[in-house]
């Protein structure tokens, strides 16, 4: 028997060389050492109320027993009820339609329409195993060759650079401007064409960017997933859906797609895979494509589709659990709004101390 792999079928010069290209940085030594501290979360983990549905949709069985109503609140045993009656065999190991269930998309489009206040079509929205499928898929529907190019923010989520070059695309880099609250100038765009965002964008700048994109007749794609992050007091997410309509764009002027997941903002949860996106401005035929690359992955897991829908219709005032629900996101918020205002203090006088070094350094090394 051979002691190496040099008998081996396949060698690295054998795979495609896309992904022998594509870096995805998001996974390295730093999250190597995340992994470490994790120990440190178990004493006081979190348990959101979207837990007690996902919980109750995974065991049916604890509905039927007396105890449940001790310890599950009765708007997350009303809303898991509701759920599983949608479900096929009110189970979540069944599969469900390819864009999703129709219930939990409904559910969806209802939290977009409070949120944009303009309507919002259940048909339109996918539901994916996080935000990433969703960016894959748009990727790969988009992308022909290294001729198609994509526009993409600096600083970016390695994402978007590394689905661009894994579906072989051109990755189009243009930067933001961080005098400015890190906004976009438009002629850095028009200076792309001819040759991922820190911030909150201002709407005048979201603004200019769908105006932007009706005039050269491109895709605009919004990655979305942090608009509950939002921390300075001046500052307030606008989708680029509720922008666009707001200047009287309709769904056959622009052609929009906004990505959101339960992996980030205050629910973080990242394991369950949970997201979704919505898919407006596109003729029914360019749907069927779409459809078809949802339906060669027959469909989302069904836990994750439920959280989709929890995150986008949270309880409200007189559930039961809304008290303790809104305190948890809450401190979860300022939590993250604390240490935002940390680095934002600190970086400054890190920055200066690397400087201060780097002065010394070169002072002594000259002499």
């Amino acid at each position: 028997m051979a002691s190496d792999y040099s008998s081996s079928p396949i060698t690295l010069n054998d795979l495609n060389p896309k992904v022998l290209k594509c870096t995805y940085a998001i996974r390295g030594e730093i999250v190597t050492h995340a992994q470490i501290l994790q120990q440190d979360l178990t004493e006081n983990p979190g348990s959101h109320k979207f837990n007690e549905v996902l919980a109750l949709c995974d065991h049916p069985l604890l509905l039927d027993r007396s105890e449940t109503k001790a310890l599950f609140s009765a708007d997350s045993i009303e809303r898991a009820i509701q759920i599983l009656d949608q479900i096929p065999c009110r189970a979540t190991g069944a599969y469900s339609h390819s864009q999703g269930i129709k219930g939990l998309r409904d559910k969806i489009a209802s939290g977009i329409e409070v949120r944009d206040g303009f309507p919002a079509d259940p048909n339109d929205i996918f539901l994916t195993d996080g935000a990433s499928p969703a960016v894959h898929m748009m990727m790969q529907l988009l992308i022909g060759s290294e001729n198609d190019g994509i526009l993409c923010p600096i600083p970016q989520y390695p994402l978007y650079s590394a689905s661009i070059t894994l579906h072989g695309g051109t990755h189009i880099s243009y930067y933001l401007d961080e005098e400015t609250g890190w906004a976009l100038e438009i002629s850095e765009l028009e200076n792309q064409l001819k040759t991922a965002n820190p911030g909150v964008l201002a709407e005048a700048n979201q603004r200019e960017i769908v105006e932007f994109c009706w005039k050269e007749g491109l895709v605009l794609l919004a990655d979305e997933v942090y608009q509950e992050n939002v921390y300075a007091p001046d500052k307030q997410f606008h989708s680029f859906k509720k922008i666009s309509r707001s200047m009287g764009f309709g769904e056959k002027d622009i052609s929009l797609v906004s990505f959101h997941s339960a992996s980030k903002g205050y629910y973080g949860e990242c394991g369950k895979r949970g997201g979704y996106m919505e898919f407006t401005g596109f003729s029914p035929e360019i749907r069927e494509q779409i459809y078809k690359v949802a339906s060669v992955n027959l469909c989302s897991n069904i836990s994750g589709q439920i959280l989709a829908s929890l995150i986008m219709s949270p309880p409200k005032v007189g559930d039961e659990s809304y008290e303790s629900f809104s305190a948890e996101k809450e401190a979860i918020l300022s939590s993250l709004a604390r240490r935002a205002k940390v680095q934002e203090e600190k970086i400054p006088a890190i920055v200066s101390g690397f400087t201060q070094f780097h002065k010394q350094f070169m002072d002594e090394f000259r002499g």
